[in-house]
């Protein structure tokens, strides 16, 4: 039987335990920015924490601790890069313009993990298209999905 559905010893209905959060095991390279949101975040989980805890509610306190957790060891790992040079590479950090073999432009900035978020133009560095493009200059032909891209502009 699952522990979700026994009671506890005080009576009350158990509460299954969530699993932690599952943390990379890539180095936790992070922009200035990004350190600022994983702290963000921490001191966020830790008032949901508190008022979890002043309202007893056992399902929300388990969630948000484990959140807690998460953000915690993300910030306890993180190692804040340097700005990028300006050596006409693609480095972390810097903001890369492609244009597809179909004709799309897209700009990127390569970000740590945490921080990416592909639709508002920021790649996690560990990221297949990241990657590619590290190392790499203006003209410069990489893989992008299926097809190919140029490299156009790196800022």
């Amino acid at each position: 039987m699952s522990r979700a559905f026994v009671k506890d010893d005080d009576g009350g209905e158990g509460v299954e335990e969530l699993p932690d959060r599952l943390i990379s095991p890539h180095a936790n390279l992070v922009t200035a920015e990004g350190l600022a949101v994983i702290e963000a975040e921490v001191e966020k989980f830790a008032k949901a924490y508190a008022d979890a805890q002043t309202s007893a509610d056992r399902g929300e306190l388990q969630r948000v601790a484990r959140d807690l957790r998460y953000w915690t060891a993300r910030r306890a790992s993180a190692e804040v890069q340097p700005a990028p040079p300006r050596d006409g590479r693609v480095h972390f950090g810097s903001n890369v313009e492609i244009v597809r073999s179909d004709g799309r432009k897209q700009r990127y900035r390569i970000v740590g993990e945490d921080e990416a978020e592909p639709a508002q133009g920021t790649l996690s560095y560990v990221s297949p298209l990241a990657q590619g493009l590290m190392g790499k200059s203006v003209g410069d032909e990489v893989r992008a999905g299926a097809n190919g891209a140029e490299i156009v502009a790196i800022g």
